[in-house]
């Protein structure tokens, strides 16, 4: 039932109420993680072994409280487990699929995504410019609406292939060197 619910608010791309509290937005934005591992298609290389987890990750301070891992608990995406991590730092991360970076200072996004770069890790961040920065997809509120825009050039470079089911609902970044 959980995973009907959240690919629905994925598909109708479910309205925030223009007074919810932070941690609701929040709450919608780890549905929106839990779902972009349904979407995204990794290579068998990123997967120690078949039996292997799907690891969410988040890096900076938790935005999420203990919801993402009550989203993922008991969760399978294409018949692996669903776990999340935390870390400090960027050297702390080892298997790890997708990343949530919610770190301020862009030196320190930067540095994050230049040392995962070659690494099969979807890289997600709700800050603006992100896309720009290198990052893969940037979560964001339009129309009291998460939304979500995908860096496709990035998420290429790390060999991930994003469905094109979850393209249709994104906005597309394009960098401007290529205009």
């Amino acid at each position: 039932m959980r995973y009907i619910f959240a690919t629905l608010m994925l598909i109708t791309n479910l309205s925030l109420v223009a007074q919810a509290p932070l941690s609701r937005e929040y709450e919608l934005k780890a549905i929106f993680l839990y779902n972009f591992a349904q979407f995204v298609e990794w290579p068998p290389t990123a997967f120690s072994n078949s039996e292997a987890p799907l690891v969410i990750g988040v890096i900076g301070k938790n935005p999420f409280g203990a919801r993402l891992k009550d989203i993922v608990s008991g969760e399978k995406v294409n018949g692996r487990e669903v776990t999340v991590q935390y870390y400090d730092n960027v050297q702390d991360i080892g298997t790890c699929h997708i990343l949530f970076i919610n770190l301020s200072e862009a030196n320190k996004r930067e540095q994050v995504l230049e040392l995962l770069k070659g690494r099969n890790i979807l890289t997600v961040s709700d800050v603006s410019g992100f896309p720009a920065e290198g990052g893969m997809i940037r979560l964001f509120t339009r129309n009291n609406k998460i939304r979500f825009e995908v860096n496709l050039e990035a998420s290429r470079a790390a060999e991930l292939v994003i469905s094109s089911k979850l393209l249709r609902l994104a906005d597309i970044f394009t960098s401007s060197k290529n205009n």
